[in-house]
């Protein structure tokens, strides 16, 4: 069980794992770039996501795909303060804020989120002390590299060994700080070839032996897209919700989608055949 700002998210097994929804206030996101830019078409999206399940929207002002450009705090804030507001003041669901900068997490929460979600596992400055600050649960994720350069031949000496070691260490510097309600993401697709991601699902329960609530986000990352010869987003929608039901059979607790109502369905069904007889 995790509090996020007086919301529970409730992970016992007697419970289906969660669905994230994806909103991303940015131009150049990989799959649903400027579609939600404005707070009204963020904030429909938002209620449409929330009616088709999902308990968690994690809204991002900065692309992370690869070769994605990098964008001020205030140009972050000014995406993505108006919709968590207006989630906030509108819906009942859990707001997580995808950011790095300390400056975002801090305005973020003030304005209603109560979830972290940080693909640099709080390793920019002052992000450890405003993730404290904040109060709230945090995802820490691994990434190899930098989002513009991280897809550029990965290399491994074992996948899951180096990003479970990472993720173990992050966990250990987090509570050492003092926070303590934390979540481990191990980055499908930040800095990854097909194999290396097909290895970490694979090998999900290793993760989960960290302690904490494993989240996954493969929704149509192009690994999927690679597996199947598929190019669209549309193309790419069996595959995502194939590979998230295995991420819930292999033990994660949060499935970050785009595709909200069949992503939720999946785990119903997964969720129904664990539970069977039990």
């Amino acid at each position: 069980m995790l509090e996020c700002n007086g919301k529970l998210l409730d992970f016992s097994p007697s419970t289906p794992p969660k669905v994230m929804g994806i909103l991303n206030i940015t131009p150049d996101s990989f799959s649903d770039g400027g579609l939600f830019l404005s707070a009204d078409k963020a904030l429909q999206q938002a209620h449409q996501m929330i009616e088709d399940g999902a308990a968690i929207i994690d809204v991002g002002g900065e692309s992370t795909r690869p070769g994605a450009a990098a964008v001020t705090a205030q140009e972050e804030l000014d995406r993505v303060i108006p919709v968590i507001e207006s989630i906030q003041r509108e819906c009942s669901a859990i707001i997580s804020i995808d950011t790095s900068k300390p400056e975002v997490m801090r305005e973020a929460v003030k304005a209603g989120a109560g979830m972290i979600n940080d693909v640099r596992a709080l390793r920019e400055p002052g992000a450890m002390e405003a993730a404290n600050e904040a109060g709230v649960p945090v995802c820490l994720m691994h990434m190899q590299g930098e989002p513009r350069s991280m897809q550029q031949k990965p290399e491994y000496t074992d996948v899951v060994q180096v990003v479970k070691s990472f993720l173990q260490k992050r966990i250990i510097c987090c509570e050492a700080a003092g926070i303590n309600a934390l979540l481990v993401d191990p980055g499908f697709g930040f800095g990854k070839t097909v194999d290396h991601n097909l290895q970490l699902v694979k090998n999900l329960r290793e993760f989960t032996m960290l302690g904490k609530p494993v989240l996954m986000g493969v929704s149509r990352k192009s690994s999927i897209a690679a597996l199947l010869s598929r190019s669209t987003n549309d193309e790419r929608l069996a595959g995502s919700v194939a590979m998230a039901t295995l991420c819930c059979q292999y033990g994660a607790s949060i499935i970050r989608a785009h595709d909200v109502a069949a992503t939720v369905d999946a785990v119903k069904i997964y969720h129904a055949v664990a539970r069977a007889d039990t």
